[in-house]
């Protein structure tokens, strides 16, 4: 069941990263923006366009685009009331940078604490 916008649940953006052409082709653009529609309208996309990520939290996951030249990752966390980007980055190795989970955990680290002060 589709759910209005109404009913979606919010974006909430904690990277400075976007989604937009370029780096991103237009399509890979577009299918970002369908994976977090889908997050957002309470379905949960299966492999291989997500993978559960607990080595960053609860409820954590990526997304993966893969594009013409290059295979992107979106960060995110499936809140009760939210959807919340953590980071997105262009993937050039099979594991994920340890810097980047670092990074992920520390947003939310400060989102969780801004929430609860």
């Amino acid at each position: 069941m589709k759910r209005t916008a109404r009913e979606r649940k919010p974006l909430v953006r904690l990277c400075r990263e976007e989604l937009k052409t370029p780096p991103m082709s237009k399509e890979a653009r577009i299918e970002a923006g369908d994976l977090l529609r889908d997050l957002q309208e309470g379905r949960m996309p299966g492999m291989p366009q997500a993978r559960p990520m607990p080595s960053i939290g609860a409820r954590c996951l990526e997304l993966r685009i893969r594009d013409e030249n290059a295979t992107w990752r979106v960060f995110c966390r499936v809140d009760a009331d939210c959807v919340v980007m953590i980071h997105l980055l262009e993937k050039k190795t099979e594991a994920t940078p340890p810097q980047a989970l670092a990074l992920c955990k520390q947003r939310l680290a400060a989102y969780d604490r801004a929430r609860k002060g």
